[in-house]
């Protein structure tokens, strides 16, 4: 199947997709913060630069779009691959998720605690109950 957007604007949307500060990741952070604690951002020196960390205590968090990190809950609609171009996605997907997992084992290998949160959880009204029991 051919894709549905000329290449000039499939460009121009690509180019739009930011690695940091989403919005997902921002509702995070201000429900973190919001509930008194305090954390670093994106530290180079980790493995996947993690989004929000949390030193002192060997923890971070990932806040994963569903798309860009193939989210595998069959209830999450985000997470299902293009059926445009499938030659060129399942590819990137795939190195994607390799690239995840090798990341979350370096980083477990450091001694750190991981916390995964997708895109579509931030609108769970229990989630700081889950934030908060994976830091304390």
């Amino acid at each position: 199947m051919a894709d549905t957007v000329s290449p000039a604007q499939r460009s121009v949307n690509m180019s739009k997709i930011r690695a940091k500060d989403t919005k997902p990741e921002m509702i995070v952070r201000r429900l973190l913060h919001r509930a008194g604690y305090r954390y670093r951002l994106h530290r180079h020196d980790l493995p996947g630069k993690p989004d929000i960390v949390f030193g002192s205590r060997r923890k971070a968090i990932f806040v994963h779009g569903c798309f860009w990190h193939q989210h595998s809950d069959t209830a999450c609609l985000d997470g299902r691959r293009p059926k445009s171009n499938p030659d060129y996605w399942n590819i990137k997907l795939a190195r994607n998720i390799e690239r995840d997992e090798r990341n979350r084992a370096a980083l477990m290998g450091q001694g750190w605690d991981i916390l995964v949160i997708w895109e579509c959880e931030v609108r769970d009204p229990n989630l700081l109950d889950r934030l908060t029991a994976f830091l304390d």
